[in-house]
Parts: structure tokens; C-alpha cells; sequence
């Protein structure tokens, strides 16, 4: 799992959560919008979530869940990489 998408639950806007490098997630945990994904940041884990995307470009939010992608995908083992198609060059 790379990404999950629901709802603000105060808002009701939608409200996207992904996997991060160690980077992102502190540079994006100081970005108006974004904050540390609830539960799974709590337990160590670098996920964020955009929880108010009104002032955010698409853009960005695509660029950052195919960096979660390239980040779970590069975690696989070379075997299930290679069963999967995934990280060819």
C-alpha cells in the first residue's frame, strides 16, 4: 500500500495519504495543508496526509504519490520486483 484516499472527516474534502521518504515527510510536515498521517505517523511510520487540498496544485499531490509508489515498490524484495514488472530501466 502506497496511498489511501477518504475524507476530512471535519470537512468533509477529500483527504489523501501516502508513504514518504524521510525527507518529504518533515519538509511536508511544516507545509500549510499537509500534517503527519494520523495513526500512522504516531507509530513511527513517514506517512503524511493532505487534508486541505483548496490552495494545492494537482500537480504536487501526483508528483508526491508517485514518489510513495517508487518508495513502497523500491522496498519489495528484487524477487517480487521482478515478478511484478516493477523497476526496470
Amino acid at each position: 500500500m502506497f496511498a489511501i484516499g477518504g475524507w476530512e472527516k471535519e470537512s468533509a474534502t477529500p483527504a489523501f495519504t501516502f508513504k514518504t521518504s524521510e525527507q518529504d515527510f518533515y519538509f511536508l510536515s511544516e507545509c500549510p495543508g499537509y500534517r503527519p498521517a494520523p495513526y500512522m505517523a504516531s507509530r513511527g511510520m513517514k506517512w503524511i496526509q493532505q487534508y486541505d487540498s483548496s490552495q494545492k496544485d494537482d500537480e504536487d499531490l501526483r508528483y508526491y504519490i508517485a514518489e510513495s509508489y517508487s518508495v513502497v515498490s523500491a522496498g519489495l524484495t528484487k524477487k517480487k520486483q521482478e515478478e511484478l514488472g516493477l523497476n526496470r530501466k
